[in-house]
């Protein structure tokens, strides 16, 4: 009965890929709308600059912030199997 709930997910999956597919058209990207008044392209650099290295400068920011800011108790840390901290 598994498999058959299996399938029967993966075929609507599927089905429901393939129709977004075919709905959403590319080709309508082409047509200029009025009003539209499109701006200059991004070079290679300023697309890997904007996409790339700024999400992971923010990211590492985000992660030293959280690091430096915290004030948990080291008594309350999660340490890894074998490395328990002795209680005194």
């Amino acid at each position: 009965m598994d498999k058959k709930n299996a399938l029967r997910a993966g075929a609507l999956a599927a089905g429901t890929t393939l129709m977004m597919l075919l709905m959403s058209s590319p080709a309508l990207a082409l047509t200029r709308d009025d009003g539209d008044d499109p701006g200059t392209g991004l070079s290679v650099g300023a697309t890997l600059g904007l996409y790339v290295v700024l999400p992971i400068v923010i990211f590492l920011a985000i992660t030293g912030l959280v690091m430096v800011l915290d004030k948990s108790n080291p008594d309350h840390r999660v340490f890894k199997p074998g490395r328990a901290k002795a209680k005194a």
